[in-house]
């Protein structure tokens, strides 16, 4: 049965739906190709909600009918409801399951792209060779997803991998799978320059940021600090011949952006911008993270980026997750962005708190 809260929510959705069938059917929306963007996305939000709360309703009034029919004396009538009745409770059950989660209060950045952020850990070289492979696979992983991806700002090691490259992703519902990606993950393997057949450990940091636009943070001008510098690059051909990098400096916060990966100062400038909007933004979110980890203390979604969260094992051809104690022993599809199957566990495992916390508030309501 759906107990009075999860009712009450599920009647703010219903009606929720039926005011926006409304508004999508008015010219001013029509014309409004914005509007008409988040109105119809809320919408397909909400669509498998009602659709799982009118089966959920037509299966329980044929439970009652059939509960009516058992008790009505009629032998015949009684015996074909009684053997109906097992398989349809069990149905109920499963919907009640399914709208339960579904009517879970949704991560309001759920539905925005992110700025991803990679950069080298302890581990030297190694580091640096793993933090591009976990690069790559995030963008192997935005293929099969149908995300663009667009690298933000790129340093390239000395010896082959990355410092620190900053991506951008964009597609359906990006922060709501990625955001669990935030971490240290650590990789074990035997390193290519390794005589002796070592295995060394060593590790890349993560950070996944929802990109926000200029509502969302209001950045003022006089609290910025802008610098132009020569571009550089690997050799000669890298290198700008003008003062076209960037370097912006967020004066109360003490944050700093560099970009110069294109070579116009307006393009680098834009550039900056969305990842510094993102990075206080993402400061706004800890903030308050941080206010309610009295009341919610969550493995999945703690924002402790200091906690390995992510074990590779290359020996023995394996990944873990530590916060939800899942391994896989498919390392390489892993790295080649098959990591749906792990990205949608962190989800489930995050919904069954959150479920477990709403169904232990209404017990002590």
């Amino acid at each position: 049965m759906i107990d009075g809260h999860l009712h009450e929510a599920l009647t703010r959705v219903e009606e929720r739906f039926a005011a926006l069938e409304t508004q999508l059917a008015a010219p001013d929306v029509a014309s409004d190709p914005r509007r008409l963007r988040d109105l119809s996305k809320e919408r397909s939000r909400l669509v498998k909600t009602v659709e799982t709360a009118a089966e959920w309703r037509r299966v329980h009034a044929t439970i009652t009918d059939d509960e009516a029919a058992v008790a009505s004396g009629d032998a015949e009538l009684a015996e074909l409801a009684q053997a109906e009745l097992p398989e349809l409770r069990t149905r109920e059950e499963s919907l009640t399951a399914q709208l339960k989660k579904l009517l879970l209060p949704r991560d309001p950045d759920d539905d925005k792209d992110v700025l991803v952020e990679i950069r080298a850990g302890v581990g030297g070289e190694e580091a640096a060779l793993f933090a591009a492979e976990v690069f790559r696979m995030y963008t192997k992983h935005g293929e099969r997803r149908g995300w663009k991806h667009e690298v933000i700002s790129v340093t390239e090691a000395e010896a082959g991998g990355l410092k620190e490259v900053i991506l951008s992703l964009t597609g359906d519902s990006v922060y709501r799978e990625m955001k669990f990606e935030s971490g240290v993950h650590r990789v074990q393997r035997v390193p290519a320059t390794e005589a002796s057949g070592r295995i060394h450990t060593s590790a890349a940091t993560v950070a996944v940021l929802p990109e926000v636009e200029d509502v969302d943070i209001v950045i003022d001008e006089k609290d910025l600090r802008v610098d132009v510098f020569r571009a550089g690059g690997p050799g000669g051909q890298g290198v700008n011949t003008t003062d076209s990098a960037v370097r912006i400096t967020h004066l109360p916060t003490g944050l700093v952006v560099s970009c110069q990966d294109e070579r116009s100062q307006i393009k680098n400038r834009a550039k900056g911008m969305k990842v510094l909007r993102a990075r206080l933004y993402d400061l706004k979110l800890q903030e308050a993270q941080a206010k309610q980890a009295a009341a919610r203390k969550s493995q999945v979604s703690s924002g402790d980026r200091s906690a390995k969260i992510r074990t590779y094992n290359f020996p023995q051809g394996r990944v873990t997750d530590h916060r939800i104690n899942l391994t896989l022993y498919r390392l390489t599809e892993f790295m080649e962005g098959d990591i749906g199957e792990m990205t949608e566990a962190l989800v489930e495992a995050d919904a069954a708190e959150r479920l477990a916390q709403m169904a232990s508030g209404a017990t002590a309501s």
